[in-house]
C-alpha cells in the first residue's frame, strides 16, 4: 500500500482551518457539559440501626442518622405511610442530616419489623411511640434542646404518618414544627366521606394490614380495628362504635390543641385525603395562632407529577426558620400547576403560583355561574351496577384528556344512561380560574334519602369534556330537603368559550351504593366558583442548562462548517433540475399506489431477503393495514415505498408515476415512519412550521391548523418538544404527515405512546381522511385497531405475501362456527354428536359455546341438525377475529 498524499492548495487550507474551528467549538461544548451536568457527590451520612422500646413495651426498628460536626443540632422524627416501614423515608433522612439535623426513622407498631399491632395512631398505641422517641432524642448529646429533656424538634410525615405528626404535636409540647403532608383531618369524612363508604380505599387500606402475618381476616390489626371494617364492609355504613373508634384517633378531636408552625403539604390527585383535609389543618392552626404555610402539590395518593425535590427544599426552609430561626419559610401559599409538557423521563413538568397568605378552599372572591334550569330525573339502579367510573384507587388517570373513561375503553357520555343528570352553563365569555372548592344547593324529590355523586366538567367549545383531577363529592340528602353541595377543591383554568357542568350521578365505582332501585327528582342552583387573584406565577418551568447551551453549541458548530462552503459556492447557480416542480397528476386509471413484485436483498446476506417478490394494490378511498410479525419486511417495505432506499427489483408507482429518491410525485404523500426528527429545543408549532417551510410549498396549502387540531395538544404547541411524552412526539408526528392533507397516508405504528381514549380518536381521524377519497396505509401490531379502523389488509411474513384483501374476507372465512345455546348448558355431550356428524372436521367446548369447524357441512344445515339433536341455539354464526386470522396465516409459533 502507497503512503497517503498530503493535498495541497487552496483546499488544504481550508480544511485545517476549518478543523481546528470546528475543535474548539467542540472543547467548549464539552466545557459546557460538564460544567451543568457533574454534581458534587453526597457526604456520607452515619446512621445506626437499633430496636427502641415504644409504649407497653412494643419494640420499634429505628435508624438515626446523625449529622456532621460537633452540633448541638435541631432534630427531626419522621413518620412513614400506610404499610410502608421506615426505609420509605431513608433518602428524606439523608439529606436532612446534611442540611444541619439530627434525623431518627422509625417504623410504625404493626409493621415490619416492628411489634405491636395497628390502632390506626391510637393515643395509647401509635402516639404513645412518638412521646418514647422523643424522649430518646432527648438524652442524644449532639441534639439541641430548650431545656432538659425538651429537644428542639421537627415532625414530619406523609399520610398516615403526617397525621401522627398532628397527634402527637396535640399531645407532646416538646415538638416545636410540623410538615404533615397527604394526610388526614377527620378519618370519619375521610372513609365516609358525605355518610357514603369509600369502599374501595377502604379495602386497599385494610389489605396493606393483612400483609404482615397474624390472624388470616385481621392480620396485625387490632380487634376493635378490625371488627369495625369487617362491619363497614357487611353494611356499607358506619355504626356509632366506628364513627367513635374513628373520631378517637382524627386529628379533628384534639384542634384546640394543634398550634405550632405548620407547613401543610397536600396533593391535588387525591381521591383518598383531597384538599378539603389540608385546609382544615390550615385553618385550624391559624385560628390557634400559629404560623402556616399551604402548598398545594401536583401529586397525591392517585399520583402525578413527583415534587419530592422541591418539597423536601421547602420543607428545609421551613425547619430552618422554625427550629434555627433564620432564613425565609416561603410563601403562605403555592400551587402547582401543569403546563401540560412532560419532561423527558414522563414526568409532568410544572411551575408555581404563590401569594403571601393561604386564602383556603373559599377563595379571596366568588363568582356566580348560572346553571341549566329545572328538573331532572336520576335513577338509581339495584345493587349500584354497573357503577359510574370516576377513579381507580391510586390510580386516578388524571393525565388522560378523556379521563378514567378512556383509560377503560370510554363509555357513554354523562346523562346517556339515566343514572346522571347534567347541568351546564353557558360558554364563558373570558378564561375563569378556580382556586378552591365551588358549592351549589341540591334540591332533592324522592321517597327515601338519596346517596349521589357531584362532579365538575370541563367542556370545550367542541363539546369534548374533561374531569379535572378525577374527583368527586357524594352527598347524602334526606328526601325533599335542600343541602349545599362542595364540589372538591382544585386549581383549574376554564378557557373562554368552556362551559363549566355539573354532573350528579346515583353511582360510583369506589363508594357503596344502596341495594334498592330508586328514581329521584332534582334541582341545582347557581354555582359559585372561589377565585384567588392575588396568586403570582413563579419563573418558567425548571429546564437543565444544556436545553439552553446545546443550541448555542450547536448553531456556533453550524456557522464554523459552512462559513467556508458558503464562500466556495458564492456565485454559482441552481440547476435546472433543482428547481421546484409541483406534484404530477394522476395517470388515468392508475391506483393510488401499486406495488409489483417488489424486491429487496440484504446487504451481502447472498439469497436473504428483506422483502421478495411483494405485490398488492391500493385504491382510493381505501385504509390499507400492513400486518405482519417483527422481522415481517413492513418498514422496509415503507421505507421503499417513501423513496428512501432503493428496490433491488419490482416496481412501485405512485398515481401511476414510478417511485425513485426525490421523485415529484412523492410530494402527494404524508408519511410517519420511524423517528419524526423533531428539533427538541423548538416547540412543537414551530417544529411543523419549519417543517413546512422545508418543503418550499406556500404556506396556505399547509392547513397547518387542521393538522394541529388533530395533534390535540393545547398550549402544549408552545413548549419545546424535549419536554413532550412519547404520546405527545407521536402525535405531533402524524399531524406532520398531514400537513396539506396527501392523497396518500403512510404511517407506520401510528398509535404507539397513546392512551385508549387518543387511539379511539385516532382510528376516527384515519376514517375520515380516507372517506374523501384519500388513500392510508397503515403498519400496526394491534389487530384489533387494524380490524376496526382498515378495510383492506397485506399480511406478510418473512418479506413475503402471504394474503391480500377486504378485512371482512380474512378476518372471517366461515370455517369456524360458534354455536351459542340457552337454558342448561351441556356443550360436551352436544361436541361430541357434532363432531359425529358428515361435514364436520371438529367441534369443541369453549367458555363461549361451541366451537365447531366446517368442511363440506354449511352453517344452515349445521343448524338444522343442532335443532333435530334438541340444542335450544341462542345464536350461530362465524367465529373468527383477525387475531385468530393473522396467527393461522403466519403460523401461530411466530
Amino acid at each position: 500500500m502507497g503512503r497517503l498524499r498530503r493535498p495541497h492548495g487552496p483546499r488544504a487550507v481550508r480544511v485545517t482551518r476549518r478543523w481546528p474551528a470546528l475543535a474548539a467549538v467542540l472543547a467548549l461544548a464539552a466545557t459546557a457539559l460538564v460544567w451543568t451536568t457533574v454534581p458534587d457527590g453526597p457526604a456520607p451520612v452515619d446512621r445506626e440501626h437499633r430496636f427502641l422500646q415504644g409504649a407497653d413495651g412494643t419494640r420499634l426498628d429505628t435508624t438515626y442518622y446523625r449529622p456532621p460536626g460537633a452540633g448541638p443540632h435541631p432534630a427531626v422524627l419522621l413518620a412513614h405511610g400506610f404499610g410502608g416501614t421506615k426505609d420509605d423515608e431513608q433518602d428524606r433522612a439523608q439529606r436532612l442530616t446534611r442540611a444541619g439535623y439530627a434525623v431518627l426513622t422509625y417504623t410504625a407498631r404493626g409493621f415490619g419489623r416492628s411489634g405491636g399491632r395497628i390502632a390506626l395512631n391510637a393515643a395509647d398505641g401509635e402516639v404513645a411511640d412518638v412521646g418514647r422517641l422523643v424522649d430518646w432524642l432527648a438524652q442524644r448529646p449532639e441534639v439541641r434542646k430548650e431545656a432538659a429533656g425538651d429537644p428542639v424538634l421537627g415532625m414530619a410525615g406523609g399520610s398516615y404518618g403526617g397525621a401522627v405528626t398532628l397527634l402527637a404535636a396535640a399531645r407532646d409540647p416538646r415538638i416545636d414544627a410540623l410538615v404533615p403532608s397527604v394526610t388526614y383531618w377527620d378519618l370519619n369524612e375521610a372513609l365516609f366521606p358525605g355518610g357514603v363508604f369509600k369502599k374501595l380505599w377502604a379495602g386497599i387500606l385494610f389489605g396493606q394490614g393483612l400483609t404482615g402475618g397474624g390472624d388470616p381476616q385481621c392480620g396485625r390489626f387490632t380487634d376493635t380495628v378490625c371488627s369495625a371494617f369487617q362491619r363497614a364492609a357487611a353494611t356499607g355504613r358506619a355504626d356509632p362504635a366506628t364513627r367513635r373508634l374513628l373520631a378517637s384517633v382524627s386529628p379533628s378531636s384534639y384542634a384546640e390543641r394543634i398550634s405550632l408552625p405548620t407547613l401543610v403539604v397536600q396533593g391535588q390527585n387525591d381521591s383518598l385525603f383531597p384538599l378539603s383535609h389540608g385546609d382544615a389543618v390550615a385553618r385550624t392552626v391559624a385560628r390557634n395562632g400559629a404560623p402556616v404555610a399551604v402548598d398545594w402539590i401536583a401529586g397525591g395518593h392517585d399520583g402525578g407529577a413527583d415534587e419530592s425535590t422541591r418539597v423536601h427544599d421547602r420543607t428545609v426552609d421551613w425547619f430552618d426558620a422554625h427550629l434555627k430561626e433564620r432564613g425565609d419559610p416561603g410563601p403562605g401559599f403555592r400551587v402547582s400547576r401543569g403546563t401540560g409538557s412532560l419532561a423527558e423521563d414522563g414526568t409532568p413538568v410544572v411551575r408555581g403560583a404563590t401569594a403571601s397568605r393561604y386564602p383556603g378552599a373559599t377563595g379571596t372572591g366568588r363568582r356566580t355561574v348560572p346553571l341549566d334550569a329545572g328538573e331532572q330525573t336520576l335513577a338509581h339502579p339495584a345493587g349500584g351496577m354497573p357503577p359510574t367510573v370516576t377513579a381507580v384507587p391510586g390510580l386516578g388517570v388524571p393525565a388522560l384528556p378523556g379521563g378514567i373513561a378512556a383509560a377503560f375503553g370510554g363509555g357513554p357520555p354523562p346523562g346517556r344512561t339515566g343514572r346522571e343528570a347534567v347541568f351546564t352553563g353557558s360558554p364563558l365569555s373570558a378564561p375563569l380560574r378556580i382556586t378552591g372548592s365551588a358549592t351549589f344547593d341540591l334540591t332533592v324529590r324522592s321517597d327515601r334519602a338519596a346517596v349521589l355523586f357531584a362532579r365538575l366538567y370541563d367542556v370545550g367549545p367542541d363539546g369534548a369534556q374533561s374531569l379535572p383531577r378525577q374527583l368527586v363529592s357524594p352527598v347524602t340528602v334526606a328526601a325533599g330537603a335542600t343541602v349545599r353541595v362542595a364540589l372538591p377543591a382544585l386549581d383549574h383554568g376554564f378557557g373562554a368559550g368552556h362551559r363549566l357542568r355539573v354532573v350528579i350521578s346515583s353511582t360510583d365505582l369506589g363508594y357503596a351504593s344502596p341495594a334498592e332501585p330508586a328514581l329521584h327528582r332534582i334541582r341545582v342552583g347557581a354555582l359559585s366558583v372561589p377565585t384567588v387573584d392575588t396568586l403570582e406565577l413563579t419563573g418558567s418551568a425548571d429546564l437543565p442548562r444544556w436545553v439552553w447551551v446545546l443550541p448555542v453549541v450547536a448553531l456556533t458548530a453550524a456557522a464554523a462548517l459552512l462559513r467556508p462552503a458558503r464562500r466556495r459556492n458564492r456565485g454559482a447557480h441552481p440547476h435546472p433540475d433543482a428547481q421546484a416542480a409541483g406534484p404530477p397528476d394522476t395517470v388515468p386509471g392508475a391506483p393510488p399506489l401499486r406495488v409489483e413484485g417488489l424486491t429487496k436483498r440484504y446487504p451481502g446476506a447472498g439469497e436473504r431477503y428483506a422483502v421478495r417478490d411483494l405485490s398488492f394494490t391500493v385504491g382510493p378511498g381505501q385504509v390499507l393495514g400492513l400486518l405482519g410479525p417483527n422481522g415481517a419486511g413492513k418498514t422496509t417495505t415503507l421505507r421503499m415505498l417513501m423513496g428512501l432506499i432503493t428496490p433491488d427489483g419490482g416496481e412501485l408507482t405512485l398515481f401511476g408515476h414510478p417511485v425513485r429518491p426525490g421523485a415529484p410525485v412523492l410530494s402527494r404523500l404524508g408519511s410517519f415512519v420511524e423517528g419524526p426528527g423533531f428539533l427538541p429545543h423548538l416547540t412543537g408549532r414551530q417544529n411543523i412550521d419549519l417543517y413546512w417551510r422545508s418543503t418550499g410549498r406556500p404556506a396556505a396549502d399547509a392547513h397547518a391548523e387542521s393538522a394541529l387540531e388533530i395533534a390535540a395538544l393545547g398550549a402544549a404547541l408552545d413548549d419545546p418538544v424535549r419536554t413532550y411524552s412519547q404520546g405527545m412526539r407521536q402525535r405531533l408526528a402524524i399531524a406532520q404527515a398531514m400537513l396539506g392533507l396527501p392523497d396518500l397516508l403512510v404511517l407506520d405504528e401510528p398509535t404507539n405512546g397513546l392512551d385508549p381514549g387518543q387511539i379511539r380518536e385516532m382510528r376516527d381521524v384515519l376514517i375520515r381522511y380516507a372517506a374523501h377519497g384519500r388513500s392510508v396505509v397503515v403498519s400496526s401490531h394491534l389487530l384489533a385497531e387494524v380490524e376496526q379502523c382498515c378495510t383492506h389488509l397485506v399480511v406478510m411474513d418473512r418479506g413475503r405475501l402471504v394474503t391480500a384483501g377486504p378485512v371482512a374476507d380474512i378476518a372471517s372465512d366461515g370455517a369456524q362456527v360458534l354455536v351459542v345455546t340457552s337454558g342448561v348448558r351441556d356443550d360436551e355431550r352436544l361436541a361430541r354428536t357434532v363432531a359425529a356428524l358428515p361435514g364436520v372436521a371438529d367441534a369443541t367446548a369453549a367458555d363461549e359455546g361451541l366451537l365447531v369447524r366446517l368442511t363440506t357441512l354449511t352453517t344452515p344445515a349445521l343448524l338444522a341438525e343442532l335443532v333435530r339433536a334438541g340444542a335450544a341455539v341462542e345464536q350461530i354464526g362465524p367465529r373468527r377475529r383477525l387475531e385468530d386470522a393473522f396467527l393461522t396465516l403466519i403460523g401461530g409459533d411466530q
